[in-house]
């Protein structure tokens, strides 16, 4: 157990550091994309991007984390711990698949501990046509006031108008009406850009650099902060393509979900970051989930989402509550347990073995 635990950090910056020295003990060069800010702490950012396997191999598995930021602080414990694990390494390349670590799709998010960029964008909605008109979110433009208060933590007329909302319509359209995504409101949750963020460019020239070599790719995104905590909900992460569907759920299991059949515990999306793939390695078969461990209650993680979106909109705000909202936002996508942190690793070891047995299919 000491093995995984130590995989995990407190901070961006031990996190970035273990996975560097993880590479460098597997004798694997590390791609640095260094992001044009620096971090809360005033360290280096940077998009890490590891490939370890034969640089013509055919058969290609992507493992990411930190799309969404602070979600980072699991996903960078799994990609430690898959370095530093021999075995895992040695199945890999025995089966002739080569493994790229995307280490902190969003190294800003994750050292502000924020769940958007810099731009203030979810970069998992950002993945748009920006050439033509951006999908509107109706349900969305209702409820910002109410998101978004004047005062923190909400006041008594605020938390009566959530709770009629929830009341009237349900929590799953209150999450869905947020988690959609909208372009409408750059300070705003779930907000998609106007135009792709630096993280949405720089995944397109790591995938370019070393994607479009393979036949097949396969790719786990690592994620945070729905469903029951602990679980490792397989979620189907490709076009609305029954054979890649089934293909998903012959590699992961008949669990698999989808937002398109209406199964996953995510709502219709759009803007998703892995239609990349198609984009940026066509000629490869693609097939992908994202791994979503939950972590709280759906409220308590919308709850936490909202306290950090009006801090960033009040910098005036006293210490102690920047703290407070702060700590709530880590609770809500990473649970400080080892209980928590072995089922997380123990899952994604697993679907990363599942993925290269599929990938030989």
């Amino acid at each position: 157990m000491s093995d995984i635990q130590n995989g995990f950090s407190k901070s961006y910056a031990q996190a970035r550091q273990k996975f560097l020295s993880a590479a460098q003990a597997a004798g694997l060069t590390v791609d640095s994309n260094i992001h044009p800010l620096k971090g809360r702490d005033g360290e280096e950012l940077a998009m890490d991007v590891v490939f370890d396997g034969a640089p013509d191999a055919q058969r290609l598995l992507v493992i990411s984390s930190a799309c969404h930021g602070v979600e980072g602080y699991c996903g960078s414990g799994v990609q430690v711990h898959a370095l530093q694990n021999a075995a895992w390494r040695a199945a890999a390349k025995a089966q002739g698949v080569a493994v790229l670590y995307i280490h902190a799709l969003n190294p800003h998010g994750f050292s502000h501990v924020r769940r958007v960029t810099h731009e203030n964008v979810d970069i998992n909605r950002n993945f748009q046509d920006f050439s033509k008109p951006l999908p509107e979110n109706a349900a969305y433009k209702e409820i910002q006031p109410i998101l978004l208060p004047e005062v923190w933590p909400p006041d008594a007329a605020n938390a009566a108008a959530t709770t009629q909302y929830i009341a009237e319509r349900g929590m799953k359209a209150f999450q869905a009406a947020i988690s959609k995504g909208q372009h409408e409101f750059p300070d705003g949750l779930f907000f998609g850009g106007q135009a792709p963020t630096w993280s949405n460019l720089t995944l397109r020239k790591v995938l370019q650099k070393y994607g479009q070599r393979c036949q097949k790719l396969a790719w786990i995104d690592l994620h945070t902060g729905l469903g029951p905590s602990g679980l490792g909900e397989r979620i189907f992460a490709c076009a609305d393509d029954a054979a890649a569907y089934t293909r998903a759920k012959a590699w992961w299991g008949q669990g698999v979900t989808s937002i398109y059949d209406g199964s996953s515990t995510s709502p219709m999306l759009t803007g998703l970051m892995w239609m990349s793939a198609y984009q940026e390695c066509p000629q490869a078969e693609y097939t992908g989930i994202a791994m979503e461990y939950g972590t709280q209650t759906q409220d308590k993680v919308m709850y936490a989402l909202r306290g950090d979106h009006w801090l960033h909109l009040h910098p005036e705000a006293p210490e102690a509550l920047r703290q407070q909202i702060k700590q709530n936002l880590m609770d809500a996508f990473y649970v400080d347990t080892n209980e928590w942190r072995t089922q997380i690793v123990d899952q994604a070891m697993e679907s990363m073995h599942q993925a290269v047995t599929g990938l030989n299919s």
